[in-house]
C-alpha cells in the first residue's frame, strides 16, 4: 500500500485509467467481433457498417494511446484480411 499522500493519489489515478483503458479494449475486440459474425449472417451490408466501425473505434484507440499506434494499425490490418476473407467465403457460399 502507498506510503504518502501522493502514491495514494496515485493508485487512486492508475485504477481509474486502467478501468477506462480495459473497457476501451473490449469495445475494440467485441467490435470486431461482430463485424466478422454478421459477415457469417451474410448480412453484407450491415457487415460493410460494422467493419467502419470497428476500423473507428480501433483509430479512436489507437489515437488516445489506448493502444500503441503500430498496435492499432496492426490489429486494422488482421481486421481487413479476416473481414474480405469471409466476405469471399460468404459469397461463394451463396
Amino acid at each position: 500500500m502507498p506510503t504518502t499522500k501522493s502514491a495514494a493519489k496515485r493508485l487512486r489515478q492508475s485504477a481509474k485509467k486502467r478501468l477506462h483503458n480495459r473497457i476501451a479494449k473490449k469495445i475494440v475486440k467485441t467490435s470486431a467481433r461482430k463485424a466478422l459474425a454478421t459477415v457469417a449472417e451474410k448480412d453484407f451490408d450491415a457487415a460493410e457498417t460494422q467493419f467502419r466501425a470497428a476500423v473507428a473505434k480501433i483509430d479512436k484507440a489507437g489515437a488516445r494511446r489506448v493502444l500503441h499506434p503500430n498496435t492499432a494499425a496492426r490489429r486494422k490490418s488482421k481486421l481487413a484480411r479476416e473481414y474480405k476473407a469471409a466476405l469471399e467465403k460468404a459469397k461463394q457460399t451463396s
